[in-house]
C-alpha cells in the first residue's frame, strides 16, 4: 500500500512540474515554432478581357509584382487575361459581389452601372493623350471615381486603352459617308451605339470575347478598338481596312472590389494605391509604344491603314453632335460644360 501511495505521489509531482513549466513558458512569452504559425495571405484575382500581349494585361502583371513586394507578400496576385473569368459586365458584377478582386476596363461598360462615366466616351472629346491625362488625373477624374463606391467598387486611377479606330473588311473609310450601311460591332453601351447610328452604320453590341468569331463569320463587317487590340487579337486576319478615326479616347479605370478593399489594413491600402499609380504610369508608356509599333505591324500584315484629314474629322464631329445633345441631359449639362472648359484650358 505504501508503495502505491509513493508512486501516486511521484506522478503528482511530475504533473505539477509539467504544468509549472508550461506556465513559465507562457509568462516568458516564448515564441511558437515556425510550424505552428499560420500565415494570412490575401489573394487578389485580377480579371481582364485583353490578351497576355496587351499593355493592360501587362500592367496588371506589373501591379501584382509591385503590390506583392510592397506588402512583403501579405497580398498575392493572380492575373486572368483573355476573358477567362467573363466579359466586362460579368467581371464588374463579380467585383460587386467580391468574387473577383480587381480589373481594368473601358469606361463604356462601367457607364452601364454609373451613367456619368459616359462623359468620357463622348465622340472626339480629347485631342490627344496628354489632355486626357490632365483631366483624368485631376479633380474631374478623381471625383468621378468616387461615385463607384455606390456600386460596391473602388476606383483607384485611370489606365489607358487608347484612341479607338474603325476597322472593317468591306471598303476603305475616309469620310462619314463611307460608314453608311456597315455592320459595326460596338461596346455594350448605348452611347457607342448611338455614335454609329448617327454615322449611318448598323451598330451591333457584342462581347469582346466573341468578336473575332463574329468578324470571321461575317456577323459584323467591322469593329472599333484601339490599335493594340487589333494587333494582339489578330483582327488583321479577318479585317482589311483600318481608318484612324480616333473617335473615342478609351480611359480604362483600375477597379478594386470594395469588399476586398475593406479587408485591407491602412498600410496595405497605401501599398495598393502606390502600386496602382506606378503600374498606371508603366502601362500608359507601354500603350503609347504599342500604338506606334501597331500601325507598322498592321501594314506589314496586309491591312490598309488610312489617315483621316482634319477636314473630314470635322465632318465626322458634325454628324455626331446629336449624341452630345442627347447625353448631356442624362450626364448633367453642368458637368459636361465643366469638362469641356477644362479640356479647352489644357489645350492652351
Amino acid at each position: 500500500m505504501k508503495r502505491v501511495l509513493s508512486l501516486l505521489f511521484v506522478l503528482c509531482l511530475m504533473i505539477l512540474g509539467a504544468c509549472s513549466q508550461q506556465s513559465t513558458n507562457n509568462e516568458n512569452n516564448e515564441e511558437p515554432k515556425d510550424s505552428d504559425v499560420k500565415t494570412s495571405e490575401k489573394l487578389m484575382k485580377l480579371a481582364v478581357v485583353t490578351s497576355e500581349d496587351r499593355s493592360l494585361t501587362k500592367g496588371l502583371v506589373k501591379f501584382g509584382e509591385l503590390v506583392e513586394s510592397k506588402t512583403n507578400g501579405s497580398i498575392k496576385v493572380e492575373v486572368y487575361p483573355n476573358g477567362q473569368l467573363g466579359g466586362d459586365r460579368e467581371v464588374f458584377e463579380s467585383l460587386q459581389f467580391g468574387s473577383i478582386q480587381g480589373t481594368t476596363m473601358s469606361t463604356g461598360p462601367i457607364a452601364q452601372f454609373v451613367p456619368k462615366f459616359n462623359v468620357f466616351d463622348l465622340p472626339f472629346l480629347f485631342p490627344n493623350s496628354e489632355v486626357a491625362y490632365g483631366v483624368l488625373d485631376g479633380k474631374i477624374g478623381t471625383d468621378l471615381l468616387a461615385e463607384l463606391e455606390s456600386q460596391n467598387v473602388i476606383g483607384l486611377n485611370y489606365w489607358e486603352n487608347g484612341f479607338r479606330h474603325l476597322t472593317n473588311g468591306v471598303k476603305e473609310v475616309k469620310t462619314p459617308d463611307d460608314v453608311k450601311g456597315l455592320k459595326i460591332r460596338t461596346l455594350e453601351n448605348d452611347l457607342h451605339m448611338d455614335i454609329w447610328s448617327e454615322l449611318g452604320a448598323n451598330p451591333t453590341p457584342m462581347a469582346f470575347t466573341e468578336l473575332f468569331a463574329g468578324l470571321q463569320q461575317g456577323v459584323v463587317d467591322g469593329q472599333e478598338n484601339p490599335v493594340g487590340n487589333v494587333t494582339a487579337n489578330k483582327f488583321y486576319e479577318v479585317q482589311k481596312y483600318l481608318s484612324k478615326t480616333g473617335h473615342v479616347y478609351n480611359a480604362s479605370p483600375f477597379l478594386i472590389s470594395k469588399d476586398f478593399w475593406n479587408t485591407l489594413s491602412d498600410e496595405e491600402k497605401k501599398a495598393v494605391q502606390e502600386a496602382a499609380d506606378e503600374a498606371r504610369d508603366y502601362q500608359r508608356e507601354l500603350n503609347q509604344k504599342e500604338d506606334e509599333d501597331g500601325y507598322k505591324f498592321l501594314t506589314e500584315n496586309g491591312m490598309t491603314v488610312t489617315d483621316i484629314t482634319d477636314e473630314e474629322k470635322e465632318a465626322f464631329l458634325e454628324k455626331v453632335k446629336p449624341v452630345y445633345e442627347k447625353y448631356s441631359v442624362s450626364i448633367g449639362e453642368e458637368f459636361v460644360d465643366e469638362l469641356l472648359a477644362e479640356i479647352n484650358n489644357l489645350k492652351k
